[in-house]
């Protein structure tokens, strides 16, 4: 492990031009959370077959992803054990329309290294993050390595992908909570990317569409009309609280082209592998890579062998990794279990194996693998002082060892 990927520092002389070009050419309008500064001072360094693999790796539980969906929508019944919320179980058999061939999708799986190596510990199913953060911060960091390289783009792949699904000028959504500039800034990247190919796009809520013969329709005032394809950055659990006159609903049954499309809340479910064996399939990577997952009640009292996640939990919040989280909070979540243990899951702990810097701190590291329609789209890179990874992490380009290098 250690030959195959290293935390490399960027010159100090030179962070601060660094930060100042991922906070405004890479759309970072967010670099801090609260004290902290979410912007690394280092950069992975990763030879190309750990790359190689990684990718192959991602791709395959893709794959297996897609075809769990698949038979998940003959299955409905089965998604009662996935601890979704009832209007989203009520909604599924719209699902039956589902046509992967006309959509877009997009997933992150997050791998971290351990000892001679590598667990999953998720994947980010619905609306991964960490987009322009894939597509520009390798760039700008490549300028420090000599003999490293930025690898894919995931802009430039999901763009790719678009325009073999819509017309050469088509207008494409892109939703999200318009009130929240997290969100926004990577829609608006993103937006971005797609206008200076040509097309249309349109910054719009999840309830300034509506649905016209399963046809998706901008309603928002100045830009009416038909939409050729959705790009959505809102949770599908936060769709259920829109008004009822929204018809959120129609995110489920649409047949303009989308990513991602409603399938998509299957995977998210952290609880998707406690119906694995009812399905009539094999999951070789997938069982591989992610550690044993069990009902949370079949683990109480918890143990340090295990930790606790909600079913639909994101950002590393509700994780109960003993060194990362306090006291009080660790008691507040495990009462959150026993009271609804079927909003949860209970993961086998793996040992995140820690990188030292070459000025000697100490990091435990996620890699996102990014995949668009079942093939490698690029790397996240986020970097923590403790075994959590959430909103506190630090977001870090990774680079790619030159062919010949």
């Amino acid at each position: 492990m250690n030959n195959s990927l290293r935390l490399a520092s960027i010159p100090a002389e030179k962070y601060s031009d660094y930060r100042y070009n991922v906070i405004f050419r890479a759309y970072k309008w967010d670099p801090q959370v609260g004290d902290h500064n979410t912007i690394a001072k280092h950069a992975v360094l990763m030879n190309k077959d750990t790359a190689e693999l990684l990718e192959t790796w991602a791709e395959q539980m893709s794959g297996e992803t897609v075809l769990m969906e698949e038979e998940l929508i003959n299955k409905i019944p089965l998604a009662l054990e996935l601890g979704l919320p009832a209007k989203i179980y009520k909604t599924l058999h719209r699902l039956s329309n589902y046509n992967r061939d006309k959509n877009i999708r997009l997933m992150r799986f997050d791998f971290h290294p351990v000892e001679d190596s590598w667990a999953v510990s998720e994947v980010n199913s619905d609306v991964p993050g960490g987009l322009a953060e894939t597509s520009v911060f390798p760039e700008i960091a490549s300028a420090y390595f000599e003999g490293f390289v930025p690898g894919r783009s995931v802009a430039k792949s999901l763009l790719e992908a678009f325009r073999t699904r819509i017309k050469d000028s088509g207008r494409i959504a892109f939703v999200h909570a318009t009130s929240y500039s997290d969100d926004r800034q990577v829609m608006q990247f993103l937006s971005d990317v797609f206008k200076t190919q040509g097309l249309d796009t349109i910054l719009t809520a999840p309830d300034h569409l509506r649905w016209n013969n399963r046809k998706a329709v901008s309603i928002l005032d100045g830009l009416e009309g038909e939409i050729d394809g959705i790009v959505r950055f809102f949770p599908l659990e936060w769709l259920v609280n829109l008004p009822g006159n929204s018809d959120w609903q129609g995110y489920y049954d649409c047949e303009t082209p989308s990513c991602n499309h409603p399938v998509a809340i299957f995977a998210q479910s952290k609880r998707l592998p406690l119906i694995w064996d009812k399905l009539n399939m094999e999951i070789p990577a997938w069982r591989r890579f992610l550690p044993e997952t069990r009902e949370a009640k079949s683990v109480m009292p918890r143990n340090t062998d295990w930790v606790y996640k909600p079913a639909l939990g994101r950002v590393g919040e509700g994780i109960t990794v003993d060194e990362a989280v306090p006291e009080k909070e660790l008691k507040l979540i495990e009462k959150e279990v026993c009271k609804q243990p079927k909003d949860w899951i209970a993961q086998r702990k793996f040992r995140s194996l820690p990188l030292v810097t070459d000025d000697g701190e100490s990091y435990h590291l996620c890699i996102g693998v990014f995949t668009v329609n079942c093939k490698a789209a690029g790397f996240y890179g986020r970097l923590s002082q403790y075994p959590r990874i959430d909103d506190r992490a630090k977001d870090i380009p990774i680079l790619i060892e030159k062919e010949g290098c």
